[in-house]
């Protein structure tokens, strides 16, 4: 019996297209889930309590918190398209909280660029998607950069990994891929992409929300990491990240519920609690 709180907003999606995923899953008897709770921001951060969030074996985010869009009308060069916002400080405490306690996280897709003002967030996630310039572990980066529709051949490297469970060791997929700065070396890798993560392959996503979507015009970032899928520890939580699911075709596809279902219940298991204890013990890291 597995009880998943499901956090969403931040970011446009297709609800119905992207709960069908977790709806399949729980009349699936094959998976763990039993049941979902679905809850928006920013409501969601209420739940980052040891207490209050007792009910719930995992926690899955699909969100973007920290984050404000100017309307269509405002995104113009003379003004600033988008705000972030730091995290109110008992959010931060219980974050802190919970994560201490142990709750397994997975984090999907676009919830890689939630709160980007708390660098600890990126810390728990093991990277960080930049809509504008930012700073990052004292590194000074451009805004992140993105690219729809890519038909990516990914890799599975650790094939003894529960996550990747029923997976083929390489299978292709037709989904969005991010070029931002990865934190390598604190995260244990679980599928790569053979696309190749360079500047003149994506586009840039400052110019995007001001209005020029899909151009890289006087833009550059480093070349990136093609890790799309790797778990590490937060606290005593076990966190995995998959960097799939820009949309409904991405819903569709059964790999990609089969990663979600994978993720889920190893970051309830107990063994792989034990192993985020472990990992904590012997890097003396928080996250």
């Amino acid at each position: 019996m597995t009880r998943v709180l499901l956090m969403t907003k931040g970011h446009p999606f297709h609800k119905d297209k992207f709960f069908r995923i977790f709806d399949e899953l729980v009349a699936d008897e094959k998976s763990c889930l039993t049941e979902y709770t679905h809850v928006e921001q920013p409501a969601a951060q209420h739940f980052f309590d040891p207490d209050i969030s007792k009910q719930w074996d995992v926690f899955v985010m699909y969100d973007m918190p920290g984050i404000e869009f100017a309307s269509s009308e405002d995104r113009s060069e003379a003004k600033n398209p988008i705000t972030f916002f730091e995290p109110p400080e008992d959010f931060v405490e219980g974050s802190r909280a919970l994560l201490e306690q142990g709750k397994g996280m997975v984090f999907l897709h676009h919830a890689i660029a939630g709160w980007p003002k708390w660098e600890q967030w990126a810390n728990i996630i093991g990277g960080r998607f930049h809509y504008q310039p930012a700073q990052l572990r004292g590194v000074d980066y451009p805004d992140s950069g993105y690219r729809h529709e890519v038909e990516q051949v990914i890799d599975v490297v650790d094939p003894d990994h529960p996550i990747v469970e029923g997976i083929p060791p390489s299978f292709e997929i037709l989904d969005e891929a991010y070029l931002l700065p990865v934190m390598e070396d604190l995260v244990d890798p679980i599928l790569r992409s053979r696309h190749s993560f360079t500047s003149e392959k994506f586009y840039s996503a400052d110019l995007a929300i001001r209005g020029k979507g899909n151009s890289n015009e006087g833009w550059a970032h480093p070349n990136g990491s093609n890790l799309v899928g790797w778990v590490k520890h937060a606290g005593n939580s076990p966190v995995a990240y998959i960097q799939f699911g820009d949309g409904p075709s991405q819903y569709a596809e059964p790999i990609y519920s089969q990663l979600i279902s994978n993720a889920i219940s190893w970051a309830k298991d107990e063994k792989s609690h034990e192993w985020a204890r472990r990992r904590k013990q012997s890097t003396g890291r928080f996250a």
